[in-house]
């Protein structure tokens, strides 16, 4: 296997494991009789990690241990959490599991990326293909799932119905009840089986040895000199508008589903509920086809323009959302801006922070950009996000959509301004430099 073949496996199982069980988990809590607060805390075990992650794990895997084999560390033992999740019915026990897992697999997200730069020769034009072996793992754990929770009993034989009307029948009839909790438990035997299979294949992956804080005086705690370098303005404003843009992405995980299902009637899209994840989903295969083009569109328009349009994917779509005469056709068309949103915004991000950063606090410092992608936006986001659809924005028992979707609209704006009028990063060093540590 060609180190690019692994680099790119080493991805797909990387997300599939997340994508395994994160997408029913919110059906799943309420069925174990878990209440609000302890769903909150289960939800939130994710986003926390990404923040206490940068001041620890990524410290280690930065000047301690060789990345592979922290890789292979933190998915056996996360493996083992994830997997006994399946079994754990008390909140006690389940929270525990998630917490262990969650510490131990968001790092890794900075740490396969790591690897992946260092096998890399020209980073703009390799990783978008590498990390495209992501979008295909989360997409591999979902849709086998969808029709593993199907009420096989209650769906006509094939022969009965065409082809599409009898997978609407079989997504129609999902699961309820014991039979679906039941059900739901292979989820995370299938995450932590995937995060077992990825412990073993570290061993096979490109060695990427620990960074050794640099002698003369530098700082040895890789986070800290990671958040000195805040202290730069062009890097101080891109982690600022990562974390408005992290929030707004979440605000579409947090709305769209509701969206999609509310009647015509009521102001919603009107999509049957047996239909919501095929639709998210034309978003996920737009993103595949976006991660072949970024080294392309990188280099052409460099790193301002293109993250400026990523942002501006979000307003794009939100505002569709808000005044699209044609709900249904503008409301599946608008899902392939997800590609433009992911890749032109957060692996551009990642490619940036690979290129500028020194190779010794790399893994923090993609940690540091991980707290507001994976940490404070989405904690922010799943902390107002119920409020203003169920309360701010909601009246008479109707939605009202249109303001609600003008907020990450405004928000997105707001980001892509701050970013084409000052974001100035200076030049890159010449190839083969140890990063632009900035003076």
């Amino acid at each position: 296997m060609s180190v690019r073949a692994k680099l790119f496996v080493m991805m797909v199982l990387q997300f599939f494991i997340w994508g395994a069980w994160l997408p029913l988990i919110f059906g799943y809590l309420p069925s174990l009789g878990f209440s609000k607060l302890e769903q909150s805390l289960v939800l939130n075990a994710f986003p926390f990690a990404a923040i206490v992650g940068l001041f620890f794990s990524n410290q280690f895997a930065d000047r301690n241990f060789a990345a592979e084999k922290f890789l292979a560390f933190s998915h056996g033992v996360g493996g083992v959490a994830i997997l006994l999740c399946g079994f754990a019915t008390s909140f006690t026990a389940f929270f525990a599991l998630m917490l262990v897992h969650c510490l131990l697999y968001v790092p890794t997200i900075a740490i396969t990326n790591s690897i992946a730069f260092a096998q890399m020769k020209d980073a703009q034009k390799e990783f978008g293909i590498v990390r495209m072996g992501g979008t295909i793992g989360w997409i591999l754990a979902a849709w086998p799932f969808t029709f593993v929770f199907v009420d096989w009993s209650a769906v006509p034989a094939l022969g009965e119905l065409g082809f599409v009307s009898w997978v609407g029948e079989a997504l129609g009839h999902p699961l309820e009840g014991a039979a679906a909790q039941a059900a739901t438990k292979w989820t995370y035997v299938a995450a932590g089986t995937a995060s077992l299979a990825l412990a073993l294949f570290s061993f096979a992956l490109p060695k990427t040895p620990a960074k050794r804080a640099s002698a003369g005086g530098e700082e040895k705690l890789a986070w800290l000199e990671a958040v000195k370098l805040l202290r730069h303005p062009f890097v101080l404003l891109l982690w600022l508008v990562t974390f408005v843009d992290a929030f707004v992405h979440n605000c579409y995980f947090n709305w769209t589903g509701t969206f999609l299902g509310t009647p015509v009637a009521e102001g919603g899209v009107g999509i049957p509920a047996n239909w919501k994840m095929p639709v998210m989903s034309v978003g996920q295969i737009a993103e595949i086809v976006t991660m072949l083009f970024l080294g392309a569109v990188l280099k052409k328009l460099g790193w301002r323009w293109t993250m400026v349009i990523g942002v501006l994917g979000h307003a794009a779509r939100f505002a569709v959302y808000a005044y699209s005469p044609q709900p249904w056709q503008g409301i599946v068309a608008v899902q392939v801006l997800h590609g433009v949103c992911y890749a032109f915004y957060f692996a551009t991000v990642y490619i940036f922070v690979d290129a500028y950063f020194p190779k010794d606090v790399r893994s923090s410092a993609q940690g540091l950009f991980n707290v507001m992608i994976l940490g404070a936006g989405a904690l922010l986001a799943n902390s107002i996000c119920p409020t203003l659809i169920q309360e701010t924005f909601q009246e008479g028992g109707r939605i009202d959509f249109r303001g609600l979707f003008l907020v990450p609209t405004f928000c997105s704006l707001v980001g892509a301004i701050l970013l084409a009028l000052f974001f100035r990063p200076p030049a890159l060093p010449a190839a083969g430099g140890d990063g632009a540590r900035p003076h």
